[in-house]
């Protein structure tokens, strides 16, 4: 068996209860996973993670000594191409890869630093260094393989806004995910395979961990980690960037304004149109505040309530 208790963050163990007879087998297969992995990659691994959200996440030592990092994802299905991408990239833009397991969505990575979210608090820099990160993520080839694509992901984000609107008690106004919808609607229409790029999916702040030595592929300094991966226009990831500073945009006087100068830096910083940005980054944040209260996540109720505070001339 492992050499240290195996524990998941509560965030992680509510997913897998959420998930149902698959999460909760996942759970209680966990220890054995874990000692399975130690024996086949020639690993140790220490404790886990405390922050992790979707998976057990813990330091591990190779048998040479070098220091890494041993996931397992929880058996979530938009997770299954994360190793895909990351072996794809082959640590362009992403953590590099030194073993992994698609049947049991298991990763052995190498170890990072603080993340971005820790390290540069200033919005500039964050947008510096994630913008460039990106720019190098979406290099990535695209195959056949490739999971979703733009208009089935605006689509997928509307349905999920209605049903989870309504679902928890409409905790925001009906003009809010109106607005979402109408933005979902033309981002389905303006899908264009030949614009797509392989994004990360997920890239905010919190995902781009500083590397600890200077390498090719992470010339920013930082790698990301946990793609979800998907084919669609540049402009998601960049209004998943945009989908953040909720206590920025709640402290700042005139949020619209301010958060309309961010999507105008991460436009002018990518070459990517700023309207296509500030509908992506509106619908995920309405969409994404009232998906995590499925999980009892209630910080999801700041991103309804900062919607609110940029409704009047969205």
């Amino acid at each position: 068996m492992p050499t240290h208790p195996v524990n998941v963050s509560p965030a992680t163990r509510s997913r897998a209860e959420h998930s149902g007879e698959t999460g909760r087998r996942w759970l209680n297969d966990l220890p054995a996973l874990v000692d399975t992995y130690e024996q086949r990659w020639a690993i140790t691994v220490a404790d886990p993670f405390p922050g992790a959200g979707e998976g057990y996440v813990a330091r591990a030592q190779r048998h040479d000594g070098t220091p890494a990092v041993f996931k397992l994802n929880l058996p979530l299905e938009y997770r299954r191409s994360q190793i895909d991408v990351l072996e794809r990239a082959r640590g362009h833009g992403y953590a590099q890869v030194y073993a992994a397991d698609h049947d049991d969505q298991a990763l052995l990575l190498e170890a990072l630093g603080p993340t971005l979210d820790d390290l540069e608090p200033a919005p500039e820099r964050r947008i510096a260094v994630l913008t460039a990160l990106l720019t190098q993520a979406w290099t990535v080839p695209i195959d056949e393989a490739t999971l979703w694509f733009g208009e089935r992901k605006a689509n997928d984000l509307a349905a999920m806004t209605e049903r989870n609107w309504r679902t928890f008690g409409k905790p925001c106004s009906a003009a809010v995910v109106d607005l979402a919808l109408r933005y979902a609607d033309r981002r389905a229409a303006a899908h264009d395979p030949d614009r797509c790029v392989y994004a990360h999916g997920d890239p905010h702040a919190g995902n781009a961990l500083q590397v600890e030595q200077p390498r090719t592929g992470a010339e920013s300094g930082y790698a990301f980690i946990d793609p979800d991966g998907g084919a669609i226009e540049p402009a998601y990831d960049l209004g998943v960037v945009l989908r953040d500073w909720d206590a920025e945009i709640a402290a700042a006087p005139d949020p619209l304004a301010f958060t309309r100068h961010l999507c105008s830096q991460l436009a002018a910083a990518t070459g990517v149109d700023r309207q296509a940005v500030w509908e992506w980054g509106f619908l995920e944040r309405v969409a994404t505040g009232l998906w995590v209260l499925e999980f009892g996540q209630h910080w999801g109720l700041e991103k309804l309530a900062n919607a609110e505070r940029l409704l009047e001339t969205a």
